[in-house]
């Protein structure tokens, strides 16, 4: 082998090497059959604080699982590992392209703009996004940022609370509850009883407290939430003005955008992946996914929301992420 063919092996290998690297740096369930099946979602995670990164694979596992949609869930990530304080990145992106479905749990992202214009363009063309927790502050771009897409930012002043507020229907505001003390029981509101995705839901629950939200007068209430005095679901609703009225903590949508298109938007302020454990939220938010792709006609109330395979969230909180996790430690076994 002479030094010129030596030299272009080598650089092909390290191309090969580079690609192999980078497809590790997601994880994607192939679902088999089901409602859902021809149709991909893209999950999101990335926060500090609510373990998306545990969660959204969870919920993609079920509608993969349990639904036979395809699901593939980014992670921000930082030498090959997942580390949601990374904030700057979050590789794959470009799977939005052809994504039906956006689920996402971001705070305070500022990714490049080779990496931003997919979510931006995928957004643009209409099509559906479930948002949940802080999703409502999802990015954060400097004063001096140069970014095509800094009006994004959540408190910003060219497009007022940014993509939160324009979009979502509201931007971080507050805790209404008070946090790790006052959990929420969602409470159905009964004008919107009869709308597809609380089919088969009675409540839900979070050990998360509630948020201040106050989505625009476009925006459909589902479920409002009932500040609790305690951090579990038996626990007595606090007395007084936090519930009355009750935080809005579910609503949706139908949000035309800067280009014309008309959105699909499911928001709520539940979400950590702690909140996933009750079955009432995975539900709400399986017949939210159905309900987004146009297949509320196929919402069943008994459909199958269990989770798959051992599911332990770890607590929220900052700094409180699992060290040495790689998306291919997500896979299906």
């Amino acid at each position: 082998m002479n030094k010129l063919t030596s030299l272009l092996l080598c650089s092909v290998l390290g191309l090969a090497g580079t690609i192999t690297a980078l497809a590790k740096d997601w994880v994607v369930y192939q679902g088999d059959k089901g409602p859902g099946h021809g149709k991909q979602i893209v999950f999101l995670s990335g926060d500090e604080e609510y373990r998306s990164e545990e969660g959204l694979p969870q919920l993609a596992k079920i509608l993969a699982v349990r639904h036979g949609f395809k699901c593939t869930v980014l992670f921000s990530i930082k030498d090959g590992l997942i580390d949601p304080n990374t904030k700057s990145n979050e590789p794959g992106l470009e799977a939005l392209d052809s994504a039906d479905l956006c689920v996402m749990l971001l705070r305070f992202r500022e990714w490049p703009d080779e990496q931003m214009k997919h979510f931006v363009e995928y957004y643009l063309a209409g099509k559906p996004i479930i948002a949940l927790r802080t999703s409502t502050h999802a990015f954060d771009y400097g004063k001096n940022s140069e970014s095509a897409y800094k009006k994004f930012h959540w408190q910003s002043k060219e497009w007022p609370g940014g993509f939160g507020r324009q979009v979502l229907g509201e931007t971080w505001v507050a805790h209404h509850g008070a946090h790790k003390k006052e959990a929420t029981l969602g409470i159905i509101e009964k004008a919107s009883a009869q709308h597809p995705v609380l089919t088969g839901i009675t409540d839900v629950f979070g050990d998360t407290d509630v948020y201040t939200a106050n989505p625009p007068a476009d925006a459909q209430v589902l479920i409002r939430g009932q500040v609790l005095t305690g951090m579990k679901r038996t626990d007595p609703p606090v007395e007084g003005p936090k519930n009355n009225p009750m935080q809005p903590v579910v609503w949706v949508r139908h949000y035309q955008n800067e280009a014309g298109k008309t959105n699909r938007i499911l928001t709520t302020t539940l979400g950590a992946a702690t909140d996933l454990q009750d079955d009432g939220l995975r539900r709400l938010l399986v017949n939210a996914a159905y309900w987004a792709t146009g297949l509320e006609k196929q919402i069943k109330p008994n459909a199958d929301v269990s989770v798959v395979g051992d599911f332990k969230p770890t607590m929220y909180g900052f700094n409180g992420f699992v060290k040495g996790i790689k998306p291919a430690d997500h896979e299906l076994k």
